[in-house]
């Protein structure tokens, strides 16, 4: 027979979890970036009424803009820089209405002008 010995040798690790704390492990994962994904389905008698699709990814800003993720940059509701630019290129869009409009009007008026000098009238 062979005896075993259970003692403990401090030269061979014994196997095992090891210890990670909240921060580590936290930190690991917004480094690397996670994603989850899942879908739910509701179905009665084989007809599909209500389809859920979620995703989602929990990674460091710095991950997400390596993952080409930036759509915070560009909402206005999460970025004042964004909604500056949204009210900018509002404010672009209607000066050019308005410019046309213009242009429109006076070209409506010019001519108006020109067939009454020639003695033209409307019937």
């Amino acid at each position: 027979m062979t005896d075993l010995d259970f003692r403990h040798d401090p030269a061979c690790p014994v196997p095992g979890p090891q210890n990670t704390n909240l921060a580590d492990l936290l930190e690991r994962v917004l480094d690397k970036g996670i994603v989850i994904a899942g879908d739910i389905k509701i179905d009665l008698l084989d007809i599909e009424l209500l389809t859920i699709r979620l995703r989602l990814f929990v990674a460091s800003v710095d991950t997400a803009k390596k993952a080409g993720i930036d759509w915070w940059e560009t909402d206005p509701a999460l970025s004042s820089r964004a909604a500056r630019s949204a009210l900018q290129a509002e404010n672009r869009e209607l000066r050019a209405r308005l410019e046309t409009l213009e242009s429109t009007s006076a070209s409506a008026s010019a001519s108006a002008s020109a067939s009454l000098s020639r003695g033209e009238t409307e019937a």
